[in-house]
């Protein structure tokens, strides 16, 4: 019969760390990949309105968008002001922007995609209908015809 021999100083093999770079590559790529990028940085405040009746967008490639709401921050408000402001991308507008705005964002689409563009009015809750009447005639003098109004769903009130 053999005889087996206890070792009492047993250490741990070291921990290869040879594929820890193969890992981090491939975290780094998935974040990469699955991350979206922020189109604009909103400088009013919007709340959308609840609506019941709420149904998404298909291609959100053809959609352009409105923002109407008071000027966020104290900076921005001490040099606007608090009444609603329309920002179109990444800066403060007036409504006699529209019109160039939405003859560039025509211009940035493909030709064949042109007919399905849509306009989207994210407007705050407490914004009077004025400015957004006001909105609505420059889409509508631009020739933007398809206009979308973003809200959250709510449940029904009945």
């Amino acid at each position: 019969m053999s005889k087996f021999k206890e070792k009492k100083n047993k250490e741990l093999p070291a921990i290869s760390t040879s594929s820890l770079p193969d890992i981090i590559y491939m975290l780094l790529f998935f974040f990469m990949v699955s991350t979206t990028m922020k189109e604009n940085s909103l400088l009013v405040k919007v709340t959308a309105p609840g609506a019941t009746e709420v149904k998404k967008l298909e291609k959100k490639s053809l959609v352009s968008y409105i923002y109407i709401g008071s000027p966020l921050g104290l900076k921005n408000q001490a040099i606007f002001g608090t009444e609603p402001r329309i920002q179109l991308n990444d800066a403060y507008a007036n409504v006699e922007d529209i019109r160039n705005f939405i003859a560039s964002e025509r211009d940035a689409m493909d030709e064949s995609d042109r007919p399905f563009m849509t306009t989207s009015i994210k407007a705050d809750e407490n914004v009077k209908m004025g400015i957004v009447v006001d909105v609505k005639q420059a889409l509508r003098k631009a020739g933007a015809l398809k206009i979308n109004y973003s809200a959250r769903k709510v449940e029904s009130v009945l």
